[in-house]
């Protein structure tokens, strides 16, 4: 494909991402609204800085966490993009550029065999964990897409294809074709019950390290489907690449990892997915794990079986208002699952309504025909964020209060806030 070619392309696979920046400036339907709308605002603009790492502005984490994380920052800085146009821009904060540098951030700092880092912080970057959930492919396509980026495509094309690579090799150690998880914090699940007993990182601060624990390594449903929805963009790039052979193969391996996803990850007798241990037995804590599967829409509606799938995992769990349809949606642990933690703890996926999570609903929920849903969903998360106002991490999925001992300040809250009052019209643009 000729480089006139492949731009004309991106720029034609892209309008419907750019018309998303195409309205004008802001406008409140009432005071509580506009005031959150402004401070989210600023939560965000406080949050961009450089890292000695990477020189450039980007989008941190905030809050307690100094720098940018793989498993969320990229997609935190694509949603900032699809904002801009009711963002002021400065010269050190363009919505654009930071998002472009979230994601570059990594492919600069990838090890010669392929690792990309789990994180980019004040203390370096961090090769201890893989850590991934939204797939930085993913949010690269889109982002190429939805701004004509031509190098920002190749140069992630080139480092997913690598990361894909890396994965194989490293965390395929069961040879099932899945992706393994060797530690709590490969998938930013801190202090979730799902981890029980596994430590946080992995030995000797080396992703491609198991701890020698007879439990190990995993089968994780939702690693696997983040490389599965990598796959699927991955082939996607190949495509506006002119890379036809390429594209054949990424869907290929993607439609096989996702097959095995379901025959392997998930339980028809709890309508639910779970990571599969080394001694062949189901981790039993039914988590935002499946969530995460929907996120990169592993199951096809068009397929009567999946649609099945689809449909208990919905009823049984996912709307089930004594598990996961809780007045805050969505728990990070099933509200009627014994391990669901409380007294709830600052940064805790063992029960607590995650702010990542909310900010990930919109990738999977209208594609499953759950806009309504979708609406409510964004609805209390707005009106609780609006009650707190301070753009925590966590809250109580029943009663909507954040933990208090975070301070605050955290850009997933803020992205929230401002990506949700947006999609429900609250903030009038004009």
């Amino acid at each position: 494909m000729s480089l006139q070619s492949r731009r004309a392309f991106l720029r034609s696979a892209g309008m419907t991402g750019a018309s998303l920046l195409s309205c004008g400036t802001v406008s409140a339907s009432g005071d509580a609204w506009k005031d959150t709308w402004e401070a989210a605002v600023q939560v965000l603009a406080k949050n961009i800085r450089p890292l000695a790492a990477y020189d450039h502005p980007l989008l941190w984490e905030g809050s307690t966490y100094q720098g940018v994380w793989q498993e969320c920052g990229p997609h935190e800085a694509l949603v900032y993009a699809t904002l801009a146009s009711h963002i002021p821009a400065t010269a050190s904060s363009n919505p654009k550029e930071v998002a472009r540098n979230n994601h570059l951030a990594f492919f600069a700092l990838q090890k010669p065999d392929g690792q990309l880092p789990a994180s980019v912080k004040t203390s370096g970057p961090g090769f201890g964990q893989i850590q991934m959930a939204v797939p930085v492919a993913a949010t690269a396509w889109e982002l190429a897409q939805s701004f004509g980026d031509e190098e920002l495509l190749v140069k992630a094309y080139a480092a997913c294809s690598r990361w894909d690579g890396w994965l194989r090799q490293y965390r395929n150690t069961r040879d099932t074709g899945l992706v393994e998880g060797f530690c709590t914090y490969d998938t930013g699940m801190d202090n979730s019950p799902r981890w029980a007993g596994i430590p946080n990182r992995c030995p000797d601060s080396d992703a491609r390290k198991c701890p020698p624990l007879p439990s190990l390594p995993r089968l994780c449903p939702d690693l696997s489907a983040t490389v599965y929805g990598a796959r699927v963009a991955l082939g996607s790039m190949a495509g506006a690449l002119g890379k036809q052979a390429d594209a054949a193969r990424w869907q290929t391996a993607a439609e096989e990892i996702r097959r095995l996803i379901i025959e392997k990850l998930y339980s028809p007798e709890d309508a639910a997915f779970y990571d599969l241990d080394a001694e062949n037995k189901f981790v039993r804590v039914r988590s935002v794990v499946n969530t995460r599967v929907l996120g990169e829409h592993v199951l096809k509606l068009s397929d009567a079986r999946d649609r099945a799938i689809f449909e208990a995992l919905w009823k049984r769990q996912l709307h089930n208002p004594d598990a996961f349809w809780a007045p805050y949606p969505f728990p990070s642990s099933a509200l009627n699952d014994p391990t669901f933690v409380r007294p709830i703890p600052r940064n805790s996926w063992g029960g607590a309504s995650q702010a990542l999570t909310a900010l990930r609903a919109p990738r999977w929920m209208p594609h499953y025909g759950k806009q309504a849903e979708l609406n409510h969903l964004m609805s209390q998360w707005c009106q609780a964020i609006m009650r707190d106002g301070d753009f925590r991490q966590q809250m109580d999925p029943v009663t909507g209060k954040f933990t208090q001992p975070d301070p605050g300040k955290y850009s997933p809250a803020a992205l929230v806030f401002l990506d949700f009052a947006h999609r429900l019209g609250a903030i009038k643009l004009s």
